[in-house]
């Protein structure tokens, strides 16, 4: 739905020429990300292969570690706060049987 919507804005605006809302020379108000719907050309012939961005390893660990800290300390703090305040307390279970 998002894509067709997508489609639809840049159908609207290409038709219209513009990208903003009747205020000449401010930067355009929606930033349209490109996308490719069609492999084929009117014509027939095959569209030549999209430019392709490589995400190494490097690229996905260092985003990924300092979220999953962040996002580790945050719980950490949180679950502090909420035994602080004897909402959740977690129980001592006993078994000793």
């Amino acid at each position: 739905m998002a894509a067709a919507a997508g489609r639809l804005l840049a159908a609207t605006v290409a038709r219209s020429g513009r990208a903003t809302w009747g205020v000449p020379g401010r930067a355009p108000a929606v930033l349209l990300v490109p996308s490719r719907g069609a492999t084929v050309t009117r014509s027939g012939a095959i569209l030549p292969k999209p430019v392709k961005t490589p995400f190494g390893l490097l690229r996905v660990f260092s985003v990924v570690i300092p979220f999953l800290y962040v996002g580790t300390q945050i719980s950490k703090n949180f679950a502090a706060l909420l035994e602080e305040h004897d909402i959740f307390v977690p129980e001592d279970d006993d078994d000793d049987d």
